[in-house]
Order: structure tokens, then sequence, then C-alpha cells
């Protein structure tokens, strides 16, 4: 603040100084009224009145400041500070990038250029501004750092690990960068590495619930369940509001068969109560009727190549538009090819990512939804406080998840009957609406290869095999597998996911093998391989074995699609019934077992007769084809006379 008002005027950098915001603003205001054009009192009353906390005043004061002084770096930068406290990020962005164009050579500027940058997800200029400011400050760990995170939103993770560990090397003690680098490995699939990052991260600050809550996803990736939980409880006692920390609970606690359906809810219910207690509202009232087709919005963070999206990639195309306009509101900014593809079908695109949970609730309920649909549940990026706030008059839980999402705002859930029936209504907070048939529709993958021959005919044995992430291999899904390979000593079993791209964490894996009895020889092991190459894998297999209580999704699909049967154990709980379900609705209900006894006893009789395999896997594509697992024309007319009932309900109900 340079006094250029005169030499009687008072010593106004020394009254801002000296915190006295009141006697500033007196001042300024009254040589303002002698000096009007002054921009550096203008400036000097902005500080004065922002300091007092009247930021609707201090933001008129700066935006003068700025008029006067359009070549004020200083100006532009607080002006941009204001505007982003009043929630103009692009105005904000507009008055830091002049402040960095006027000072090219002040770190600040290209720092708080980027802070906002980051914030309205504008990621590869975000880039360019760290870049700057890194040449500006090279011993910088905190510039290090940020830039990681930049390019890790770019999913340039090499790049992203490099920057974490040189930001490390600067400040050994960064507890964020140990966490962001553990995130980064974790996303490259070196598990043993990430793990001792997240470990480091806690020695330095064992408050931070957040690096509990991710050294949890990493734990429940590698099938160490108990630990896993032990870190989400341990990130909710640490931030009781972390709703993130209890969904990642909640999701782990579908791993275990034995814990009581009674106790799952009620965790649900504690996390639905939770949610609610911090949400205001409801914003919407009872539905009315109005013109034009029923507007049904979808939140989800997985509208890309993801299972969820390839479960809306092939009924998408045939939704009538005069019955419902669908909005995506994406929770990530992450969009890939399948992205480009999803979005000609939406009537608007919405992204709700950054956000508040208040400001994504407004944002939705200002574009009239009539029904608002959860794609996630308690899987990651989900948005269930958003819910709370009950944006739309009606709103349904589908698709992603497999369980009550235990929030009260969440009125519907759909299934079918394979997977909830009747008698097992009572296991959702939600009423649950059945769909005929089948509650999920696959896309068939367009670069799958063609169907192989069963490989037992030309190796002489046959090749069990499963695709599941590791996590739901656990101790009972050894056991039976041991059974199954000990009653047919000839066969080998393939294991493919991304968790075993890791040595350690193979090494781990085949230990746990050896306390099963299952000779590792007979057990080929591979880490992920790229979707064109993981489905000509299927070539290799002859049946796939399941997972339980966690059950394959989009791989039995894909599986299918190949030409591979699934075996699958029915459970006791809609997750459990998944792989049930979509085998009955694929039309191979022989390949349900009810029990662990007809499980091994199926994967005996299968494996024994090759050609029936064969016979099977030759017409597997075309049945499936024509069944409502893969029939998108009808399942879009079965989802809309859905989206339609619940809204009618709801009406008649309200």
């Amino acid at each position: 603040m340079t006094d250029a008002a005169g030499r009687d005027a008072p010593d106004l950098p020394r009254l801002f100084s000296e915190g006295r915001y009141r006697e500033l603003e007196e001042a300024a205001r009254a040589l303002i009224a002698r000096q009007p054009r002054h921009g550096g009192l203008w400036k000097a009353l902005g500080v004065a009145l922002a300091a007092q906390g009247r930021a609707s005043e201090a933001l008129e004061a700066k935006r003068q400041a700025v008029v006067l002084l359009p070549q004020d770096a200083e100006a532009q930068a607080n002006l941009g500070n204001a505007l982003a406290a009043a929630g103009d990020l692009q105005g904000a962005l507009h008055c830091f990038r002049e402040a960095a164009r006027l000072r090219p050579d002040a770190p600040e500027a290209w720092q708080v250029l980027a802070r906002a940058l980051m914030r309205a997800h504008a990621f590869p200029e975000a880039e360019h501004a760290l870049q700057r400011l890194v040449e500006l400050q090279p011993d910088s760990a905190d510039a290090h750092n940020e830039l990681g995170t930049a390019l890790r939103e770019l999913h340039r993770m090499p790049e992203a690990a490099r920057c974490y560990r040189r930001a490390l090397e600067l400040q050994p003690g960064l507890a964020q960068a140990e966490n962001n680098l553990a995130n980064t490995l974790a996303d490259l699939g070196q598990a043993a590495e990430a793990e001792a990052a997240y470990r480091r991260a806690l020695a330095i600050d064992p408050q931070r619930g957040e690096v509990h809550s991710n050294l949890g996803n990493l734990l429940k990736d590698q099938g160490r369940l108990a630990e896993a939980r032990e870190c989400y409880r341990a990130a909710m006692a640490l931030a009781p509001g972390f709703a993130g920390a209890h969904s990642n609970l909640l999701l782990a606690l579908n791993h275990d068969a034995t814990l009581p359906l009674e106790e799952a809810l009620a965790q649900a219910r504690r996390f639905g109560a939770a949610v609610q207690s911090r949400a205001g509202g409801p914003l919407a009232g009872a539905p009315r009727p109005h013109p034009g087709p029923l507007r049904v919005g979808f939140v989800s963070g997985d509208l890309r190549s993801h299972p969820v999206g390839y479960f809306l990639e092939g009924w998408l195309p045939h939704v009538d538009r005069r019955r419902i306009a669908l909005v995506a509101y994406p929770t990530v900014t992450r969009e890939d090819a399948l992205t480009a593809r999803l979005r000609p079908h939406f009537a608007a695109w919405r992204s709700i990512a950054g956000l508040s949970d208040e400001a994504a609730a407004r944002a939705i309920h200002a574009d009239g939804i009539d029904l608002l649909v959860d794609l996630a549940g308690h899987t990651a990026h989900n948005a269930l406080p958003v819910f709370a706030w009950k944006p739309a008059p009606v709103q349904a839980s589908w698709l992603g998840y497999f369980a009550t999402t235990g929030v009260p705002a969440i009125d519907w859930l759909l299934a079918d009957e394979a997977s909830v029936p009747p008698e097992h209504q009572a296991h959702f907070t939600e009423r649950v609406w059945t769909l005929p048939g089948s509650r999920l529709c696959f896309a068939p993958p367009e670069d799958a290869p063609a169907v192989a021959p069963t490989p037992a005919l030309r190796q002489g044995a046959v090749t069990f095999g499963c695709f599941q992430m590791l996590g739901k291999i656990g101790d009972d899904v050894l056991q039976l597998w041991s059974a199954v390979l000990a009653r047919v000593p000839e066969a080998t079993l393939r294991l493919q996911n991304k968790a075993l791209g890791d040595a350690r964490t193979r090494d781990a894996f085949v230990q746990r093998l050896r306390r099963h009895a299952i000779d590792p020889e007979r057990v080929h092991l591979h880490g992920q391989l790229p979707r064109p190459a993981y489905l000509a894998a299927h070539a290799d297999v002859d049946l796939l074995l399941d997972t339980f209580p966690y059950p394959g999704g989009t791989t039995t699909c894909e599986a299918l699609w190949m030409g591979v049967p699934t075996l699958t154990l029915r459970g006791d709980r809609m997750l459990a019934r998944q792989g049930a379900a979509l085998l009955a609705a694929a039309g191979l209900p022989e390949w349900v077992a009810q029990d662990p006894h007809e499980y091994v006893e199926k994967a005996v009789r299968f494996a024994g007769d090759p050609q029936a395999l064969q016979a099977l896997r030759a017409g597997l594509r075309a049945q499936v084809r024509r069944s409502p697992l893969f029939d998108g024309r009808l399942f879009a007319e079965r989802l809309t006379e859905a989206f339609e009932g619940l809204a009618q309900a709801s009406a008649a109900a309200g």
C-alpha cells in the first residue's frame, strides 16, 4: 500500500501492519474523497474492508482499483481473490492471468493462478503455470508437489511420481507429498512401495484421516480386509464427518460373508443419518406434472471406461427422448473415448466435480430434475451426501452398487428378482423397484476378438480362470478352489488382475496359495493387461471360477461374450447373488451353485467334459446377444418404464 496521496496523508501501510483496519478504512475514504482517481487508495480501502469481513464492499473497492490501475499486478491479484471468494472463479482466473502476465517473474503470481486453475479443473493450463513456478522456485518442495498433482490429474503418473519424489528430496517431512506419491504408486500398481509411502506419511502425521483411508483402500485391494477396515475406522475416528472413509468401510464390509445382514444395514443407516444431519433442505418438493419428457439425472464418477460406462453404453442409444431426457452429473473430470460415446445420448452434461455438496445439490435442483439416480452407491467418487439435500423430488440408486446406501433421502433401489427376491427387500432402507429380466444390460466390447476354441481340446487338460480383483479372492475362495484342484489334478488355474503385477504382492499371494495346499506351479499369475489383450486372454481359459461373496459383474459379462462360462455361488444378499442373476439372465442357470459342495461338484463335472464346453462356447456369444443381459433396445424400454413408474408412484404417495 503505497502512500501517494500527499506528505500529510496518514501512514496507510503502518495502519495495515498494526491491524488497525477500521482506521485504515477511514483514512482511505477521507483521501479518496479528495483524490477519487487514485488507484492506490482504492487498493488500501479494499484491503481494509476485506480484513473486516465486509466482502461485498471490498469487492467493489477492488474493482475500482483495477479500473484505475489495470497494469498493477497486485490490484489484479486482490480482485482475483475477492472474486474467488464470491464464487466467480472465471472472473478470478482472468485477474490471476493478468497478474502473472504483468509480473512474469513473480512466483506468488504463478502460484495463485495455478491453484485457481486446479480449482477450475483446467489442468493443462495449471501444469503450465506450475512448470513456470518450478522454474522460478526450483528448490520449493511445495511447487514440485503441486506440479505432481496437476500431472496426476492429467493421468501422467510416472511424471507425477517424479515430482513428488523431488518434493520429498527437498523436504523429507512433507506428509502431503508422501500421501500423493503413495496414491500415484498405487495407480501404477506398485503396491508395496505405495504402502511404504502411506506409512511414512502416517509416521510424520498420524492424525491425517485421509491417509488412513487411502491406505485402507490399498490394503483392501490386496485382500487384507481386516487391516483395511481398521484403517477406515481410524480415519472416521480422526474425522467424524469424513463421508468418504465411511463409504470405504461399507464397501469393504461387502467382502465379508460372515457379517450379519443386520449389522451391515445398521452401519449403512449410521452413514445415512450422518450425511442427513449435515444437509439442509430438502430442496425439492413433491413432483409436479409438467410438459415434456421426464427429466432424469445420473450422478456418477464413472462415465468413462469403467464397468458403469460399459453397462450404460449398450442401451443409451435406444432411449426414446420423447419420454425421458437424461442429464449427466459427472463427479470427476476424467474423460476418455467411452465418455465421448456416452455424451451425445444426454440432453445435458453438467460437471459437479469440485463443488461442495450444497452447491452441487443446488445446481441439480435448478435444472428441474424429476428423478435423480445415483450410479455409485458407496464406491469411489460417489456423491451420496448431495442426495441428502434432496435436490430432486424422486431419488433412486442403481447400477454401480449392490447394497443399501442407507441414505433416507434416496427413495428407491432398482434391482431384479434374481438379485433381490421379495423376502430380501427388508435389507434396504430404500423401497425396491423390480426390473423384469435383469437389472443390468452390458454393451458388447467393440474390440473383442473372435471366440476361440476351448483350450482343453488342444492341451489335454482344463484351465480354470479368474480375472477378479485380488481383494475378492478371500481365504474361503482359496479353500474352495483348493478342493476343486484336488479333484481335477491335471487342471491349472490362470489368475489375472492389477495387483498381481506387483512382485511383492505376487510373492505374498503365492504364500497364501501354499497355505491352502494349492501348488503354485499349477497357478499362472498375470498382471493387468490392456482391454483388447485381456479379452484375448479368454482363449487360454476353459471356464471361470467366480469369487464370493463378492462375485464378478463386468468380468462375467465379458467372459460370456468371449464364449467362456462362469461358475458362480449364489449367496444370501444382493451382492452375493449378482453372479447368479447375470447367469440366469444369460440363460445359464445350471452354472449357478446353491452351496459350496455343489460349487465343487459342478466345477469337477464341467471340467470333465471339454466337448460340452466347446459346444457351449461355440454358440454362447449368439445366445447372450439375444438375452436380456445384452439386448439394449429391450432394456431401454424396460428402464424407461421403470423411471416413469417411479415418478408416478412417488407422485401418488406424495
